[in-house]
């Protein structure tokens, strides 16, 4: 339960849900940003720590090999003094580093083990470092577009805009009767250009209604001449 723990949390995580979650969706992708930078340098630094570790033991076992021909060549050289109780001992000794050198050979090889899953997960984490980096964004900014139409709806759904609406329409009222009272005052009083328009007009009726009497005048005297006749 450490770097590797939170590490596997944020691989597995779904930042769509967080963001569903989350009252500022800026600053939750920020914040799971940040999360994932911080655990990729305790990653590598855990990598880094790795590697010299395992750079020390490769040094050890480089020095236990030494030993252990060092031993044999000690014990040979015995032997050929004639010292084969000397050269029972250093075989002994020979013995003991050649089975350090195995432990430390099988530890090293669960170091490569282990720095092969590391690099793996620096890999995986990178990755999605990248991508997440990549739809910051698009993130923040649907986020954003989300949030005030969410306002507008809100205020839509509210009522205050139907509200408004029907003060216009009592002032648009209030504006045609005040113009209707300006329309009164008109009414009785007329231009110039009115009064010369009206006399034409009436020139126009008198000139149409002598037309006419002209026209009616024949049939009204022969109409009278009949009548007459028919009194003889």
């Amino acid at each position: 339960m450490g770097v590797f723990s939170r590490f596997t949390d944020i691989i597995n995580s779904n930042i769509n849900s967080l963001l569903d979650k989350a009252e500022d969706p800026e600053k939750m992708v920020r914040l799971i940003i940040q999360e994932m930078e911080d655990t990729l340098v305790e990653v590598r630094s855990s990598s880094a720590k790795t590697l010299a570790e395992k750079k020390e033991l490769t040094r050890q076992l480089s020095r236990i090999e030494t030993d252990v021909a060092q031993w044999q060549q000690k014990a040979e050289l015995a032997l050929s003094k004639g010292r084969e109780d000397l050269a029972r001992a250093a075989l002994v000794e020979r013995k003991k580093c050649e089975e350090a050198a195995t432990a430390l050979s099988d530890e090293l090889s669960h170091f490569d083990d282990h720095i092969v899953k590391l690099q793996d997960e620096i890999a995986q984490l990178q990755e999605k470092l990248a991508d997440a980096k990549a739809r910051q964004k698009a993130i923040v900014m649907r986020g954003k577009t989300a949030t005030s139409r969410l306002k507008v709806k809100s205020k839509l759904d509210s009522g205050k805009v139907d509200d408004a609406l029907s003060r216009f329409d009592r002032y648009e009222r209030k504006i045609d009767d005040l113009e209707a009272q300006v329309e009164s005052y008109d009414l009785g009083s007329k231009s110039l250009a009115e009064e010369i328009a009206e006399l034409e007009k009436d020139e126009s009726v008198d000139s149409e209604l002598e037309a006419l009497k002209a026209k009616m005048q024949p049939k009204k005297a022969t109409a009278t001449k009949k009548t007459t006749s028919g009194k003889k």
